[in-house]
């Protein structure tokens, strides 16, 4: 099998870690690094070796390099338009996650990449876990009882440099696009992606309410303290908690709450706490499958895909509503501080806050935080397809 050739559009920033992964699965004799898409190129260190050819025109990169396929990992406003130049000249595709800043995007993005032909990968790394099909097996044996709602919990910091990385950075949108660069619908929307996916909850249509409660200590748009509850037309409950202004940075996790037990999956350690009546404590470690090398397993041996676009509408519903509630409420100043000599600002007790919602499946206003903004309860009127 000869190597793949593989185009990256947006190689800084986050993108430095999908130039390390293409080099490493070109080691391997899987992919061939043939082209880099950005405005300003790229040194040789950078690059992590010998130069590819570089652009910043991405559809005129894709035709002089003959990728067959291309890792879109650019501001969230523009993944649909480079993800369909891409699609339309049959280019498979692994497009960074928020695929889409709005429910209508994305449903542009998925009809038009399905309508070429192409595959397209969401870049959702922890749906990679080999914990996530051990989990569905557990709970389908009936390991911790009937699923009576799924937490999720991630407790981070970030400086307020954070929000100065790029011109999109913490705003809802820019130039009057969207971009809803808040803490669920980025740096912790794999804690709602992976809550939804553990608990069934993945096409747009499994998604039949959704409250948000959105905040922010930081001097931005969007939101960096907020938590959802959806429901799911399952029938239970999905509460995700997050913050990017804890007192001490904290493994993310997805807590699933069963009749008879439960367990505790930190996705990006790929570990696992099963709790259950007559049982001790078993804890479990998993590897993990890249979404790349599953794109090109796909590609050459016909192998499904771990997480096509369409298993993540019930994710793009939750970026939805927070897309149109109402912008997210500043804290009072006497709810944060910030931290001598690191330039960041805390909640304090929001470390404990984003646990206990995890845990009891509650927002931050139930939960008696005196900062917690008012409940949007949002019916998902978005026509689901």
């Amino acid at each position: 099998m000869s190597a793949l050739p593989v185009v990256l559009a947006g190689a800084r920033g986050h993108g430095r870690w999908h130039v390390a992964n293409i080099r490493r699965l070109e080691r391997a004799g899987l992919v061939r690094l043939a082209g880099i898409c950005e405005l300003t190129p790229l040194t040789e260190q950078e690059a992590g070796g010998e130069l590819p050819e570089q652009s910043a025109d991405f559809g005129a990169l894709l035709d002089s390099t003959g990728a067959r396929a291309a890792v879109v990992c650019t501001p969230i406003p523009t993944h649909t338009d480079l993800a369909l130049t891409a699609a339309r000249r049959g280019v498979h595709l692994l497009l960074e996650k928020p695929p889409a800043p709005s429910y209508a995007e994305f449903r542009r993005m998925a009809d038009g990449v399905a309508a070429t032909g192409v595959a397209c990968q969401v870049g959702f790394q922890s749906l990679g876990s080999h914990a996530v099909p051990a989990i569905r097996e557990l709970v389908a044996e009936g390991a911790i009882g009937e699923i009576a709602g799924v937490g999720g919990a991630g407790a981070w910091v970030r400086d307020e440099a954070y929000f100065r990385r790029a011109p999109w950075a913490g705003r809802r949108r820019l130039d009057g696009a969207d971009v809803v660069d808040g803490a669920l619908t980025n740096p912790l929307a794999h804690a709602v992606a992976t809550a939804l996916a553990l608990g069934g909850t993945i096409r747009a249509e499994d998604v039949t309410g959704i409250e948000t409660e959105l905040s922010h200590a930081n001097d931005i748009e969007a939101d960096d303290t907020s938590c959802v509850r959806i429901a799911t037309a399952r029938g239970h409950r999905v509460t995700v908690a997050a913050t990017l202004c804890a007192q001490r940075a904290a493994e993310p996790y997805v807590l699933l709450h069963g009749g008879s037990g439960r367990i505790t999956f930190w996705y990006k350690q790929d570990r696992i706490l099963l709790q259950r009546g007559g049982h001790g404590p078993e804890e479990y470690q998993y590897g993990r499958t890249d979404l790349l090398e599953n794109l090109v397993d796909h590609l050459t041996t016909g192998a499904a895909l771990l997480v096509p676009p369409e298993e993540t509408g019930a994710f793009m519903r939750v970026v939805e509503a927070i897309r149109t509630a109402p912008d997210p409420d500043p804290l009072p100043a006497a709810a944060w501080h910030r931290v001598p000599g690191e330039s960041r600002r805390v909640v304090p007790g929001v470390d404990g806050l984003v646990a206990a919602a995890a845990d009891t499946l509650s927002l931050y206003s139930e939960l008696g935080a005196p900062w917690a903004p008012r409940t949007e309860h949002a019916l998902n009127e978005v026509g689901a397809r």
